[in-house]
């Protein structure tokens, strides 16, 4: 699961403006929300000032994230 389903699918609009709160371009944030970039712990802590989800807890999704793409890689 991409990070874009735990911070819910923005429109480009609500994506550019959760971009702006973060203090990050929103290609950044679209990088984030296709899973073509990781969450760092620095980004982690920006989001979870944004979202209902501790930096701890998005940093163990994204964990999971990683081991799911490295299971579909070696299944390959």
């Amino acid at each position: 699961m991409r990070p874009a389903h735990w911070l819910g699918k923005p429109s480009k609009t609500s994506a550019r403006k959760f971009a702006s709160q973060l203090g990050v371009s929103p290609s950044t944030i679209n990088r984030i929300l296709n899973g073509q970039s990781r969450i760092t712990p620095a980004m982690a802590e920006r989001i979870s000032k944004l979202v209902n989800l501790s930096p701890a807890s998005l940093l163990t999704l994204q964990e999971m994230q990683d081991r799911w793409q490295e299971r579909l890689r070696n299944a390959a």
